[in-house]
């Protein structure tokens, strides 16, 4: 990279799919800053991918302050972190799915609006989403509503910060091969982590005017 590196914060950066993106980061140059909630096995996997951390829960705004100032700047933000609980609308338990929309969603929200004043012309922020936004799962009402407000946040986003030199990107992907697919029991196809991460990487190597809202 020429010049300083960039600056990046990985959420769910203690595993799978925003472990490996802040692996293929790193391995590109980036200052990278891992987080995720649980300090012990962030810490590691920092440590494995030669990154730094910052324990926080995404959802919390208090929290993910102190991961921002932690970076210092943030040239790229991607959001990794999420989870895929519930079960059909009839046995569903509110809480579970408020659990649900505030991990996937409301999240989105308070990484995006606390990483912008760290974020100058030319940053980029990177929200993972899935085919659910689109095709949503029965059995996943949660799941399904949480990706598609992430899919219409993120794009609302983008045009509210085009305009900052700031580019926004929705990365929707079909199932994963991570630790959130183990209780699937039927087969399916998936991709692998180095994928998406792969993904990640050459977003964030587009020019700056280049608007593409959301790759599939």
């Amino acid at each position: 990279m020429r010049g300083r590196p960039r600056v990046a914060i990985v959420t769910g950066g203690s595993s799978g799919i925003g472990l490996e993106v802040g692996r293929r980061l790193v391995t590109a140059g980036y200052d990278v800053v891992l987080t995720a909630r649980t300090a012990s096995r962030l810490e590691a996997a920092a440590t494995e991918i030669g990154a730094r951390s910052s324990a926080a829960d995404s959802a919390d705004p208090d929290q993910f302050r102190t991961v921002v100032e932690a970076a210092g700047r943030v040239d790229l933000l991607v959001h990794a972190g999420g989870i895929m609980e519930g079960t059909f609308v009839r046995k569903e338990a509110l809480d579970t799915f408020e659990r649900v929309l505030r991990t996937n969603l409301t999240s989105a929200f308070v990484a995006a609006s606390t990483a912008l004043p760290a974020m100058a012309p030319g940053g980029r922020m990177v929200f993972l989403s899935s085919s659910s936004a689109h095709s949503p799962q029965a059995g996943r009402s949660a799941y399904s509503a949480s990706k598609a407000g992430l899919n219409a946040f993120a794009l609302a986003l983008a045009a509210e910060v085009e305009r900052d030199g700031i580019a926004v990107h929705v990365l929707t992907t079909g199932p994963v091969a991570t630790p959130m697919l183990d209780d699937v029991r039927f087969p399916m196809r998936t991709l692998g982590v180095a994928e998406v991460a792969d993904a990640v990487v050459w977003l964030d190597a587009l020019p700056g005017n280049v608007v593409l809202p959301e790759v599939r």
